[in-house]
């Protein structure tokens, strides 16, 4: 079971919601009124929820519980549009989430594919993408990421989790039902080391907010056990594996999480992934230069990924203090995916948004740097 935590109603399945609305002597068609208050209408306050009687209403503030949305306390709007929020939660942690408009009008089969840059932000958008953190901090220590320098805090709770896309949809004054809306699980933290609330999250998200399962993508870092679990999920997104190097060795220095569940187990789960029709696992590598960006390391990636159905997002490196790595030239980006392509992988290089405000990619660290300086 879910637990409530600080009497917070937003993270609560129907199940959870029939029992507590049963406890308080209320029919139990009064917890599909909640649920469609909390998640639908995404409510900030009982208050708003009308059709539940008054009385009612009184008894849960009385007994401490509340909705439990998310506090936004700053946001930073990039010259592309991209906005980055600063989000607190009940415990005085906070967590950065990353709002990605496209103004473009084309389609995407790759929700993680958000970013054309330019006019964005002068423009009306006509899809967006929510990146969304699942921990405070990460404690996976990938060396080429900022948020790795903050360690782990918590995990969040799955209330949290969609909690931060409730509040974006909010301050945006956007419909998920009635609007192009992907979301990333690619922020903060590590979400297969936090699988049951970022699963239940997910659930909620769909059956409650109203977003697909094919808008949404989770990247892990490589937890393989959770790999098989979410292959397994009725209900699930789809799945992005952050590669990032070429062999083993590599990767180990890179990604230290590469000890326990190498390349040989990383790509077997890959390959034993149940993938739906039209369906391709993305491969997503950050390139940093002279480290994982030559032309020997492409061809070991080809190597590596051949026969999985798959396609591959290219990163080049956000900068950011404290990292080690720089940016490789644009001309070795190209060459990495040319390779790539030769060989027949689909292969995409990923654009960087929000890149002046700390939004971008392996960013998300520098507002919580502020904040406690």
């Amino acid at each position: 079971m879910n637990q409530i935590t600080n009497n917070s109603l937003l993270g609560l399945p129907l199940t959870e919601l029939v029992r507590l609305v049963e406890e308080f002597g209320q029919p139990s068609y009064r917890a599909g009124q909640l649920f469609e208050a909390l998640y639908r209408r995404r409510v900030e306050s009982a208050d708003q929820i009308s059709n539940l009687p008054q009385e009612f209403r009184r008894v849960l503030a009385g007994r401490g519980f509340s909705v439990g949305m998310p506090i936004i306390e700053k946001k930073f709007i990039s010259t592309d549009g991209t906005t980055r929020y600063l989000i607190a939660c009940p415990d005085e942690q906070r967590v950065e989430t990353v709002w990605m408009p496209e103004g473009d009008g084309g389609e995407v089969d790759d929700v993680s594919e958000a970013g054309e840059g330019g006019e964005a932000a002068a423009r009306k958008w006509e899809r967006a993408t929510i990146c969304v953190s699942s921990q405070v901090g990460c404690a996976v220590d990938c060396h080429f990421c900022l948020t790795a320098l903050l360690g782990l805090k918590r995990n969040l709770t799955a209330g949290e989790i969609v909690g931060q896309v409730c509040a974006v949809l909010n301050d945006q004054n956007v419909s998920a039902s009635n609007s192009r809306v992907n979301i990333v699980f690619m922020g903060m933290g590590e979400p297969f080391l936090n699988y049951e609330n970022f699963i239940t999250a997910v659930r909620l998200l769909v059956e409650g907010v109203g977003i697909p399962e094919s808008r949404m993508a989770v990247s892990t870092a490589g937890i393989v056990p959770r790999i098989y679990d979410l292959g397994s999920e009725p209900i699930r997104p789809k799945l992005a594996i952050s590669l990032n190097a070429s062999n083993d060795a590599l990767r180990t220095r890179l990604m230290p999480i590469n000890r326990k569940w190498n390349l040989e187990k990383l790509l077997a789960a890959a390959r034993d992934f149940p993938l739906r029709n039209r369906e391709k696992l993305m491969f997503e590598y950050v390139l940093l230069e002279e480290a994982n960006d030559s032309a020997v390391n492409a061809r070991e990636l080809v190597e590596l990924i051949r026969g999985v159905r798959a396609k591959v997002n290219l990163i080049a490196l956000n900068p950011g203090p404290g990292i080690a790595f720089r940016t490789p030239a644009p001309q070795r980006v190209l060459q990495f995916q040319n390779i790539l392509i030769a060989a027949g992988i689909p292969t995409f290089i990923r654009r960087p948004r929000g890149r002046d405000i700390y939004a971008a990619c392996g960013q998300l660290k520098r507002t919580l740097e502020l904040e406690s300086a």
